[in-house]
């Protein structure tokens, strides 16, 4: 638990260091990019202004992370991360339409652009953004949160790169549609970093299998533990990025407690080691399973009633 504070404390400080950096790189894009009349570089100026709003709301979600789990909230507040990271990438989205409408218009009606200036701003802006990014790299590991903050700011390296390459070639052809072309292909950077992070967080919200988990595999990792007669009413679902939740029945033979802690245990020792699933609520059944009915143990309407109104709560 302490290890997870530490991370917190070290993932609070480098957000912090963050938002001061792509402040002030914000203000030096807006300034010359007014000057320069380049809507590349004002198109870099509105993706960190989403950066900055991302990186904002990647630490208050922190904050509410460390909060403890409490009667009304038993899970605690890891999914406050979860839902930081899916508003990032949403803002993402929008902030890519936007730049595709105006650099739309460019084309259509094209205007002479600086790109010495570009090339300055664009240089400053790698270097700031990449020392950003490395930063967050080193906290993103494990943390879907930090990994959506962290995306932003690569993808804010990468495009930026391209503004200093497509303002060379505009000082080599003096064409001007090269600027908002450019900016089609950093809305175009923004979309692809931000799909993925909708992806993943969506099916967390809506407790969907966690990336990478067969449900299968697990079920017959399970059932080959000594003991073990059948599993079913399987669920499988993230509590955060990095928390993995299991519920499940498992049907043994008629033992005693002592017996059958025994083969918990291992349940749970090879469900922790194989899949990092360390949060588990195992239902022990004593029934045999009729294989005529495919392992599904059979229940009255009664039963069936009350598994339905209370073995779903999570």
């Amino acid at each position: 638990m302490s290890g997870h504070h530490h991370h917190h404390v070290d993932s609070i400080r480098v957000l912090r260091i963050s938002l001061v950096l792509t402040l002030a790189y914000i203000a030096l894009l807006i300034v010359f990019g007014i000057r320069a009349h380049s809507l590349a570089l004002l198109s870099e100026a509105g993706h960190n202004v989403s950066d900055f709003l991302a990186l904002v709301l990647s630490l208050a979600a922190l904050y509410i992370q460390r909060r403890p789990p409490s009667a009304t909230k038993t899970f605690g507040y890891d999914r406050a991360g979860v839902l930081a990271a899916f508003l990032n990438a949403l803002t993402l989205v929008g902030v890519a339409f936007y730049i595709f409408v105006e650099a739309g218009k460019r084309l259509y009606s094209p205007v002479g652009v600086h790109a010495g200036a570009m090339i300055w701003v664009g240089a400053a802006g790698v270097m700031l953004n990449g020392v950003i990014a490395m930063l967050l790299f080193a906290e993103s590991r494990g943390d879907l949160n930090i990994r959506s903050a962290f995306i932003h700011m690569l993808g804010d390296t990468l495009s930026t790169a391209a503004v200093i390459g497509g303002a060379w070639v505009i000082l080599r052809t003096g064409q001007a549609w090269i600027d908002p072309a450019l900016s089609f292909g950093i809305g175009a950077l923004i979309l692809w970093s931000s799909y993925g992070i909708v992806r993943e967080t969506l099916n967390i919200l809506l407790e969907g299998t966690p990336r990478g988990i067969d449900v299968l595999l697990v079920a017959k990792a399970v059932a080959e533990v000594s003991g073990v007669n059948d599993v079913h009413d399987l669920h499988i679902w993230s509590i955060g990025s990095s928390r993995r939740a299991l519920a499940c029945h498992i049907s043994i033979a008629d033992i005693p407690p002592s017996e059958s802690e025994i083969i918990l245990r291992e349940v749970q020792a090879r469900l922790r080691e194989k899949f990092r699933i360390a949060h588990t609520t195992i239902q022990f059944e004593h029934v045999t399973c009729p294989v005529e009915h495919g392992c599904v143990m059979p229940v009255s309407d009664h039963q069936h009633e009350h598994e339905h109104e209370h073995g779903h709560t999570h």
